[in-house]
């Protein structure tokens, strides 16, 4: 009797012990999830901003005109944009508003002085500019109309028909009809009017 009694006290608190146990788990507070904030970062638009130069390309010996060049937002008031050209240790140009600049690399800073919302700034950049020679022509002659004695500038060999206009004949500087010839193609070289079908005038 004395063993059944203990075995129902057992089994009686155990179960009081598992009941708890639940009531305490069901009863703890879950934690709280923080709330997720998606918050756009705003990219903040600068007042002046000073646009990349790029390579210039000129012909002959003509020069590139360079020029302060910048985008703005809206109410800036532009107080002065100048330029500072430097190539190598030697300064070109220093606070102009324009340069004209031969075949070469240089520096070129850019200098905006501004006023926004009531203040008074400026703005630099320091960049690399090339000025480059357009490519040679690589025609090996000119057609010409006959009516002049003289070929452009780098094409000295004159070409024309002969007097009974049966063939073609080339004359090269010095010859002794050169200064009487009238071309009607003019060439680089002597081999370029025989590729061009010319044959070479005894004189």
């Amino acid at each position: 009797m004395h063993k059944l009694i203990q075995r129902a006290l057992v089994v009686f608190a155990s179960a009081a012990l598992i009941f708890s146990g639940a009531s305490v788990a069901s009863a703890a507070p879950q934690p709280a999830t923080a709330p997720t904030i998606s918050v756009a970062a705003a990219k903040k638009t600068a007042p002046v901003t000073i646009k990349n130069i790029g390579t210039k390309t000129v012909k002959g010996n003509a020069k590139a005109t360079i020029k302060p060049s910048y985008s703005k937002v809206k109410n800036v008031q532009i107080k002065s944009a100048v330029l500072k050209v430097t190539k190598g240790k030697k300064t070109v140009a220093k606070n102009k508003k324009s340069v004209k600049l031969a075949a070469g690399t240089y520096k070129v800073t850019t200098t905006v002085k501004y006023k926004y919302k009531g203040k008074t700034s400026s703005v630099s950049k320091t960049q690399t500019l090339q000025v480059k020679k357009a490519s040679a022509s690589t025609k090996r002659s000119v057609k010409m109309n006959g009516k002049s004695y003289n070929c452009p500038s780098g094409y000295p060999v004159k070409g024309n028909r002969t007097g009974s206009k049966s063939e073609w004949k080339y004359h090269v500087p010095g010859g002794q009809f050169y200064s009487r010839t009238k071309p009607e193609e003019c060439f680089k070289t002597a081999a370029d009017a025989r590729k061009a079908g010319y044959r070479a005038s005894k004189r």
